[in-house]
């Protein structure tokens, strides 16, 4: 059975930093790629960031770029986001999603709120 559990989330002021984690189990993680997405109340789900399943080649969403970074650690079958500068606009529930293509499948994590605001 895969699972797909993030943590991390929380209230945080405009400006600050978080760090979502995103454990995996149940799957062969370093087949995956990796992605972290978000939905805002009244929103479409977005994708915030993506890495390959050796962690060669990140995506960003624009409105992310140069605030948040993602990562892996194929050894401990965890995923990371890390979000600085921190702005109102980032409130959402984050979610992990493993993917891969041959065979396909999609998996999808339970969501972390992430709240920022003073």
């Amino acid at each position: 059975q895969v699972q797909l559990v993030e943590s991390g989330g929380g209230l945080v002021q405009p400006g600050g930093s978080l760090r979502l984690s995103c454990a995996a189990s149940g799957l062969t993680f370093s087949n995956y790629a990796m992605s972290w997405y978000r939905q805002a109340p009244g929103k479409e789900r977005e994708l915030v960031a993506a890495i390959t399943s050796a962690g060669g080649i990140t995506n960003y969403a624009d409105s992310v770029k140069g605030r948040f970074t993602i990562s892996r650690d194929n050894a401990k079958n965890m995923v990371y986001l890390q979000m600085n500068s921190l702005k109102r606009a980032d409130t959402a529930v984050y979610y992990c999603k493993a993917a891969r293509l041959v065979p396909v499948r999609r998996y999808w994590g339970q969501g972390t709120q992430v709240t920022v605001s003073s």
